[in-house]
């Protein structure tokens, strides 16, 4: 009988690097896939409140407060 080597690394060959697992490397393309997909539907859409715009001055005119919540204080305890 001839001997049949069991596997290929006791023939001395030797890989250059070890490759991730197939089951990881389809997730990964999924989830790109996914993304892109996302992307494109969002594009699609456009924007969700295309009216909404700012007012310019970072928000509520600069007051720094809650001018809009009345009642509300500041952490004072009254």
């Amino acid at each position: 009988m001839a001997d049949i080597p069991m596997s290929p690394r006791s023939t001395g060959t030797t890989r250059g690097r070890p490759l991730p697992p197939p089951a990881l490397c389809g997730f990964l393309l999924l989830l790109m896939l996914l993304f892109a997909v996302s992307y494109a539907v969002g594009s699609a859409a456009g924007p969700v409140a295309p009216g909404l715009h700012g007012t310019g001055s970072g928000g509520n005119g600069g007051s720094g407060g809650d001018d809009d919540m009345p009642g509300m204080s500041h952490g004072s305890g009254e």
